[in-house]
């Protein structure tokens, strides 16, 4: 394997968009590593696709415990190439992970108690080969766990230096606005929120009991906001519009239940589909673009997407060649596509919706 050598042009064509209040910046598209980095693909694969992002200026890489198959190879797998191609370049790189999911069977592997955040950091600095990480994350609410216990084990996990910043994923806004007063008030602000978003998963624009949704929270308080499924875990491209693949996620109910493909989303996805043929675009690059799109104080500081080969993480990086849109192109994505009920983590964001 050759030494690697980054592009010396990777910062030109990449937007950085700022943190929130924050002094950090974060590419407009992030690398998520959900999917295609665990044990169940070539190692060699991963590495082009981390290269091939680094080369245009993605300098974000997100992780969590859990994620594989199995939970933790993805962190492995990361740390084999971090150790070899990228271990020069740490100060250039923004890497995350997260805690709160299942990790193990065990009553210290899921939720938001001081002892499984704190080991599972641990866990993972030692899986990646890392001295800290950039961002950590809870990664979903804990019915179970007092809010401020979580909260105290992130504003010590930063005091520890084991993370430069703390954010939470999939808590809805009246969860949020506790969290970062709390956090305001111990002197360690919570960074950024990473929430589901897509033309199709539109929970974050909706109003919650006390009339402002999770962008008016964000906006109000100064969170950045980074999307992770923009591309609605591949409704939004073109592999569905003439059926289902029989090696689809769809056809193998993962993370894409079949059920979600019925006719009614299907004509939805077809009337995008000729929206973004308008515009020149893919259906994926224009389902990127939208997320990406200005609201104001409420548009978003980056879109997490995974990939599966360089071929298509090249393809929907070509959606930050076109990120306006016309009032009249709003509007007709608006009248061809409303909420698919697709939001697969709804219930963890519903199983807590206040800290007390």
């Amino acid at each position: 394997m050759s030494i690697y050598a980054p592009a010396s042009d990777r910062y030109d064509s990449m937007e950085y968009r700022r943190v929130g209040n924050s002094g950090l910046k974060l590419p407009a598209i992030s690398l998520g590593l959900w999917q295609n980095f665990g044990d169940d693909r070539p190692l060699a694969t991963q590495r082009d696709i981390l290269r091939a992002a680094y080369d245009r200026g993605i300098t974000h890489f997100d992780l969590a415990n859990n994620y594989g198959p199995e939970p933790g190879a993805a962190e492995d797998n990361f740390g084999r190439i971090f150790a070899r191609d990228f271990r020069p370049f740490r100060d250039e790189m923004i890497i995350s992970s997260k805690a709160g999911w299942v990790m193990n069977d065990s009553p210290y592997g899921f939720g938001g108690s001081r002892k499984y955040l704190v080991s599972s950091l641990d866990a993972s600095l030692k899986r990646m080969g890392l001295d800290y990480v950039d961002i950590f994350y809870h990664h979903r609410p804990d019915p179970d766990t007092p809010l401020e216990e979580t909260l105290y084990a992130l504003r010590d996990i930063v005091a520890s230096g084991k993370a430069l910043y703390v954010g939470i994923s999939s808590y809805g806004p009246e969860l949020t606005a506790e969290a970062v007063e709390f956090m305001e008030d111990e002197g360690c602000p919570l960074l950024i929120h990473q929430p589901s978003y897509s033309i199709l998963n539109r929970w974050i624009e909706r109003p919650g009991e006390d009339g402002e949704s999770l962008l008016d929270v964000t906006a109000r308080s100064g969170l950045g906001v980074i999307g992770f499924g923009p591309l609605a875990q591949g409704m939004l491209t073109d592999r569905y519009i003439d059926g289902i693949p029989a090696d689809s996620r769809a056809a193998k109910n993962k993370t894409l239940e079949k059920d979600w493909l019925n006719e009614e989303n299907l004509s939805m996805i077809r009337s995008l589909n000729d929206i973004a043929g308008k515009r020149g675009q893919s259906l994926a690059q224009m389902a990127i673009s939208w997320v990406l799109r200005d609201q104001g104080d409420r548009t978003l500081t980056s879109a997490l997407l995974g990939a599966s080969s360089v071929e298509q993480l090249e393809h929907n990086l070509g959606a930050l060649d076109h990120l306006d849109f016309s009032a009249d192109e709003l509007a007709a994505i608006d009248d061809a596509a409303h909420d698919a009920g697709i939001n697969r983590w709804a219930g963890a964001t519903a199983s807590r919706v206040r800290g007390n």
